[in-house]
């Protein structure tokens, strides 16, 4: 059993860029703000998460609704939050959570295990065209054959049991997913299909008004059911898309915070003592991957050999201002299961020739190296990536041919196994290594997001047994020797894991730039 350690379970929960209210953000006369005006790079799509999946939705909506549990601070630790405690079952199989009581929704009803019960069947009844995340989260929806909750019920007022159809290690830190988020069933009903543009959860900022595609304004909530929370009166969300707008909104005080933050400028904020950068931990992986199938990369001792030769302190430095760690695993640091006793595979061209020539090529080879044409926050400018990665090669005596294609054309072309390399990311969900491992190197998923059609028998044993099992000690142990194959027999040249940049106001305070991207406004506030 789990039990709440702190008065506040709070929050790895969202992702807060503001922008100015009409009165709001300025403090000329030296005042502290009353409102959190937060600098975002688009617009909600719908303030229902349940329906979206677009992070700008789920970081405003966070502030208005709650999830059953969420993540510890900076780390992707379930921890309780509408849930105060739970127990599970030791087949793994029934999940029993406390619910908190004396908690009320913003329109006065209460959250009671019926209101939960209520949320769960409005989801499990509905299809992939309306809740997505649902479907692909559990596995489907209701009379599905693998959807994975046999029932959800209130055993009383403030307990909810699931039962599950097989064991679903990530089952907690689903919960925890921003799209999971409780509503008030009397407002779903009265809003109907408007519900999006009406939320009404227990958070700690309530809805006032949505201005398409300028700012969204939320009300400190004064019922809120945690003693001395939030710290400020409201929270403005402004819609501002470039990120050199957003930077000159911050400078000039209409903003307090903005995600966003280029590697270009890290520096100028860094050194402006009114100002300071948020960097978040890691909860991605951009890697050089090689389609096993195809001549030489069929090899692993070309594979060891092309990781010693990419040089990927070179690759930090000019191309991600120091906002990244170098990777040596396919999952990072932050995410439990992570083997680092790994020894990382220096950068040493010699060793790199040495392993070339026992494989056969001491004269090199000539190979396609692929591009993404898309910035993500695990690699900002692939090509150029792709031309230090190609500079790194030659020395080596590998001659490599950078190849771009359209976005969608990229993708459907590395799934199909037509690169010969390419570069690729993953921005992980729900913080579990399966999410990583399982969905990029389990054979099961060759022709989707498998794009390197690796298949080693021992790997897909491990994933599949850490599928059936919850006991968290032994799933890593499990993680920890994927990585120790995966790392012999390496499918990627594992580059960076990226921490995105903030930046915000000097003064201010109570923000967790979490790894998963959401920014948790209750506790935020100014010195």
């Amino acid at each position: 059993m789990f039990r709440r350690s702190f008065l506040i379970p709070l929050m790895g929960l969202m992702l807060a860029l503001v922008g100015c209210s009409d009165n709001g953000g300025g403090d000329a006369n030296g005042q502290k703000p009353e409102s959190l005006v937060i600098g975002l790079g688009g617009d909600a799509v719908s303030l229902d998460p349940a329906e979206v999946t677009d992070s700008v939705s789920e970081n405003v909506s966070q502030s208005i609704l709650e999830t059953l549990v969420t993540f510890a601070e900076g780390e992707t630790e379930v921890k309780p939050l509408l849930a105060k405690e739970w127990t599970e079952s030791d087949d793994g199989l029934t999940y029993t959570l406390t619910i908190e009581e004396g908690v009320q929704f913003h329109d006065g009803t209460p959250l009671n295990a019926e209101a939960v019960v209520y949320n769960f069947e409005r989801w499990m009844n509905a299809d992939e065209d309306k809740f997505f995340m649902y479907g692909s989260v559990f596995g489907g929806y209701k009379g599905d054959e693998n959807h994975a909750i046999e029932s959800v019920k209130a055993v009383d007022d403030h307990k909810v049991e699931f039962k599950l159809k097989y064991p679903k290690p990530t089952f907690l830190k689903d919960l925890a997913l921003t799209p999971f988020s409780i509503s008030s069933p009397e407002a779903i009903e009265e809003h109907g299909e408007n519900y999006g543009s009406n939320p009404v959860g227990t958070g700690p900022f309530t809805f006032q008004e949505w201005k398409r595609k300028n700012r969204v304004v939320l009300n400190k909530n004064e019922e809120y059911w945690v003693d001395g929370y939030p710290k400020v009166n409201q929270v403005v969300f402004r819609v501002i898309p470039d990120n050199s707008n957003r930077l000159n909104a911050l400078k000039s005080g209409e903003i307090h915070l903005m995600d966003g933050l280029s590697p270009e400028n890290i520096e100028e904020i860094e050194n402006d003592e009114n100002f300071k950068v948020f960097s978040r931990p890691s909860l991605n992986i951009g890697y050089l991957g090689f389609n096993v199938e195809k001549e030489p990369f069929d090899d692993k001792l070309v594979r060891q050999a092309l990781n010693h030769a990419v040089d990927k302190g070179a690759i930090i430095k000019a191309f991600f201002a120091g906002q990244a760690e170098p990777a040596k695993n396919p999952i990072p640091p932050v995410v439990q299961g992570y083997n680092d006793e790994i020894e990382e595979y220096e950068y040493d061209p010699e060793k790199a020739k040495e392993l070339l020539d026992k494989a056969g090529h001491p004269d090199g080879f000539k190979m396609e190296l692929w591009a993404m044409p898309v910035a993500r926050p695990y690699m900002p400018d692939a090509n150029k990536v792709a031309e230090s990665i190609q500079s790194d090669l030659s020395k080596v005596g590998v001659e490599a041919e950078i190849v771009s294609y359209e976005w969608a054309t990229y993708l459907d072309k590395v799934k199909k196994g037509e690169a010969d390399s390419f570069i690729l990311g993953w921005t992980g969900t729900n913080g579990d290594a399966d999410d990583f491992i399982y969905n990029l190197w389990h054979e099961d998923n060759i022709g989707s997001l498998n794009s390197t059609r690796y298949a080693n028998d021992e790997v897909n044993s491990l994933l599949s047994e850490a599928r059936k099992i919850t006991d968290q000690e032994k799933r890593n142990d499990l993680y920890g020797r994927v990585q120790e194959i995966m790392h012999e027999d390496p499918p990627i040249v594992p580059l960076v894991h990226a921490t995105p940049a903030l930046a915000g106001r000097a003064d201010l305070q109570g923000f967790d730039p979490h790894p998963t991207g959401r920014i948790i406004t209750t506790e935020i506030s100014f010195e």
